[in-house]
């Protein structure tokens, strides 16, 4: 197997006819599966309110897709939860009474397994594949919520096991074949705080006794160590279940994808694969915090893997194929990888959080060293020589606009609390007038930014995006408004700006970038 996964549940679902799209391409790359990862984006004919008003598949757009993967050599595979990652349905009250806790199902509770019964039965009736993905992973806190109130303190190895083991029943009924990520197992059975850094688990091997039909999916995205994979492809393999192996293209830090990274981090892994036997490879496509990236920004990452996957090491080769598949130069698409390398620093998000970073606040200008606006103003010269009559304009010219919002409001609290500090009066002035600037090309960056969304993506989710770029928008107006009275005489001060600044990370999610201030009271943000 060579696989591709995207993730269709952080509120972007890929419209059917873009999956179909994407499911001939990779098919020409040379990838023979692809995985729809629904957390609760799928229906359930008696479940009204699983996946409401989240943009979920219909069961007949899900046959429809399946129907067309196997037309053209794809097999379709369901990626689904049945332990944690169901945040979003305990939103409605039907649902609360099978919440552990977090976003964790209320494990031996009958309520819960009629519930994933309806969600196999499901599967079953659209996909085609015996495969299936069960998900149970990043579930650290089972049982220390209603199930500890019920039964007391028990071991989460047991509790998970026991899950598993009711789990893969209901499967084999419906005649599904499931597969798991591993890192829970490993995890417990390490008595790690870190899937990546487990030890010696040969203590609990015999205690696990894992249902006969699972196989361990091995996750891992953030190494470039060769012997990282093979130590943790050992230590997965030491459950005697197949293994598979679950790579990273990255495009789950915010608007930009990192081809750069994900070829880096996939070479030794897949050698790692190939030295001990692992023979079947998934790339997983994420959307965590918004998926705001598109999972065509990430096809170069995905030509080298299959090229990889195959033997193949020609980089010549590699890119004449992809000039063939996608009508683009392989180093246009990687063009898109510079959005979070200003100054050649490798930071994490920077064109997220240099977006959302509060003019008045500053809570992200300690990153910042003053050559920001340059760099995005080049990165936006170079994105205009990119073709955009093409297939993929609309993600260029996204990109192109977004480069212009940073090219502009990179550095402008820097040059704002400077100013403000030094009482100079005409500096403010003119940065009121490109804060005008920044409204203005704030909003063409969000027309352009929803053509991207509704061209790929059902629109479910983007009202997040409205409330979060037009958030923006409006921020920005209500700071120069407030300048504004401040240059004129009407205010003292602005309490913002008397504020010292402390360099502090404020993490790398839009929450964290914007404001120190309350925006929700739930954790499952």
């Amino acid at each position: 197997m060579l696989g591709v996964m995207i993730d269709c549940s952080r509120n972007a679902v890929m419209k059917p006819e873009k999956v179909k799209q994407f499911a001939g391409i990779i098919r020409k790359m040379g990838y023979d599966t692809l995985m729809l990862y629904t957390e609760d984006t799928y229906e359930i004919d008696n479940q009204p309110l699983f996946g409401y008003m989240r943009g979920r598949y219909t069961m007949a757009e899900i046959k429809d897709i399946d129907r067309y993967c196997n037309d053209i050599g794809i097999e379709l595979v369901p990626c689904i939860q049945t332990l944690a990652h169901l945040g979003r349905i305990f939103k409605w009250q039907e649902y609360k009474q099978i919440n552990d806790c977090d976003d964790i199902l209320f494990v031996d509770e009958e309520k819960t397994y009629e519930l994933i019964d309806d969600m196999l039965r499901t599967v079953s009736e659209c996909f085609t594949s015996k495969k299936i993905h069960i998900g149970m992973d990043e579930a650290e806190r089972v049982g220390l919520g209603k199930y500890r109130e019920q039964y007391g303190m028990c071991e989460r190895f047991d509790i998970i096991n026991r899950h598993l083991h009711r789990v893969c029943d209901i499967s084999e009924k419906y005649g599904l074949t499931p597969m798991i990520w591993s890192d829970m197992f490993c995890r417990l059975a390490s008595d790690s705080q870190s899937y990546h850094e487990c030890c010696n688990i040969s203590d609990i091997i015999e205690k696990a006794n894992l249902p006969e039909n699972v196989s361990l999916v091995y996750w891992d995205y953030y190494s470039s160590e060769y012997e990282h994979y093979a130590n943790m492809i050992k230590i997965n393999q030491a459950f005697e279940k197949e293994v598979i192996f679950a790579g990273g293209a990255w495009t789950w830090k915010g608007f930009a994808p990192d081809n750069t990274m994900s070829i880096k981090n996939t070479e030794p892994a897949l050698k790692a694969c190939r030295d001990n036997g692992v023979k079947n490879v998934f790339m997983t496509v994420w959307g965590d915090d918004g998926a705001e990236c598109s999972c065509f920004a990430i096809l170069p990452a995905l030509m080298y893997t299959a090229q990889k996957f195959k033997g193949n090491d020609s980089t010549d080769d590699m890119k004449y194929r992809f000039k063939e598949i996608t009508g683009y130069d392989f180093d246009s698409f990687t063009l898109l990888d510079k959005f979070d390398t200003p100054g050649g620093k490798h930071n994490y998000n920077p064109s997220k959080y240099l977006l959302y970073n509060d003019v008045f606040c500053g809570l992200n200008d300690y990153r910042c060293d003053g050559t920001e606006d340059d760099y995005y103003k080049n990165l936006a010269c170079e994105l205009e020589k990119v073709d955009v009559s093409e297939q993929y304009g609309y993600i260029f010219k996204m990109y192109r606009q977004l480069a212009d919002v940073l090219s502009v409001k990179s550095d402008l609290g820097i040059r704002l609390k400077s100013a403000y500090d030094a009482g100079d009066t005409e500096e403010l002035k003119t940065i009121a007038d490109d804060c005008g600037a920044v409204v203005k090309k704030l909003e063409d960056f969000h027309s352009t930014f929803e053509k991207y969304w509704f061209e790929e993506n059902k629109p479910y989710g983007f009202d997040i995006q409205d409330l979060r770029v037009g958030g923006v928008i409006q921020r920005v107006k209500s700071c120069r408004d407030r300048l504004l009275r401040y240059i004129g005489g009407e205010t003292e001060c602005i309490p913002e700006l008397e504020e010292k600044r402390i360099a502090e990370d404020c993490g790398i999610h839009w929450a964290g970038m914007v404001s120190v201030n309350v925006i929700s009271h739930s954790l499952l943000v």
